[in-house]
């Protein structure tokens, strides 16, 4: 991916299917979000290089992506991992034209396609925090979910304040690895969802999962199957990390509720569909499950 060195800040060429402003609409989709923050159109990010607090200040440049670093001195390590954590994040190693191509001919999808064009999958890179707030989803509503993230973060997260505001990271695997059930409980986390979080804490601080691993598993199903295998997930987190975490367009968590709800909206019934017949609408999707999904989720936000 190009991208220069201007010294102060640094500039991305990003693909040409990228808006950042439809990137912006879903990030700022809950006031509880408290892992970025949204300011006058710039976005704020604090993450860690190489042991190092390092926050992006990032907006736009014409076409380009312009980010800035507000406390840190610009040196080609800090570019380059910058580089890659955003390319993670936005998803810009995608090829979205054959996505857009099938959508185009596809009754559900035509017309968010065009609408959001531009938009990508907002991806969690870290898989402990993927599989986290997957897990934290898990039958509960989205408000509450993020209240239950905000309490985790805020209680166990490391945060690094400037100019009068507050920037978080999730928590380190090996500081929840060492948690009892108790405290997770103190949060109203469920004695399962501690138990399941802990546990994945445990595993990865023992390198028994990792994302590289599952990145080099070639056969789809083979990694469902691997994250099945973790106590905790089931089809639709194994299916959701796939997509947020791991890049996997083919990825279909065809049992999510907002999928559900858009689709209902999308098709006008007065009811939700069936999976039976969210299977026969999604036989087009073949290969792009995920940024189907991606594009119904952003069709459900005003």
């Amino acid at each position: 991916m190009k991208w220069t060195n201007h010294g102060t800040y640094m500039e991305i060429t990003p693909p040409m299917d990228f808006n950042f402003r439809e990137c912006l609409v879903f990030l700022g989709r809950s006031e509880h979000e408290i892992l970025h923050q949204i300011r006058d159109g710039y976005l704020y990010k604090l993450i860690k290089i190489n042991g190092e607090l390092v926050l992006m200040k990032i907006g736009e440049a014409s076409k380009n992506i312009r980010v800035e670093f507000p406390f840190n001195i610009l040196t080609q390590n800090v570019c380059e991992k910058a580089v890659a954590y955003l390319a993670d994040w936005f998803d810009l190693n995608q090829e979205l034209a054959p996505f857009y191509e099938m959508a185009s001919q596809d009754k559900v999808l035509h017309q968010i396609a065009n609408q959001y064009r531009g938009l990508r999958i907002i991806g969690i890179p870290e898989l402990f925090e993927a599989l986290t707030w997957a897990i934290l989803g898990q039958q509960i509503n989205l408000t509450f979910a993020y209240t239950l993230k905000k309490r985790f973060i805020e209680q166990f997260g490391e945060s690094f304040s400037f100019e009068g505001n507050t920037y978080w990271l999730f928590p380190e695997i090996e500081a929840i690895a060492q948690l009892s059930i108790e405290e997770l409980k103190k949060l109203q986390f469920t004695t399962r969802k501690a138990e399941y979080i802990i546990g994945i804490a445990q595993l990865m601080s023992e390198g028994k999962i990792t994302k590289e691993d599952l990145l080099h598993i070639q056969d789809n199903q083979q990694v469902k199957k691997s994250l099945m295998a973790i106590r905790g997930v089931g089809a639709w987190t194994a299916d959701y990390v796939m997509m947020k975490c791991l890049h996997h367009t083919s990825a279909f968590p065809i049992a999510d509720v907002g999928l559900h709800n858009a689709l209902k909206l999308q098709l006008g019934l007065d009811r939700k569909p069936t999976l039976e017949e969210i299977e026969e609408l999604a036989k087009n999707w073949e290969g792009h499950q995920a940024y189907a999904t991606f594009y119904l989720w952003r069709s459900l936000y005003v």
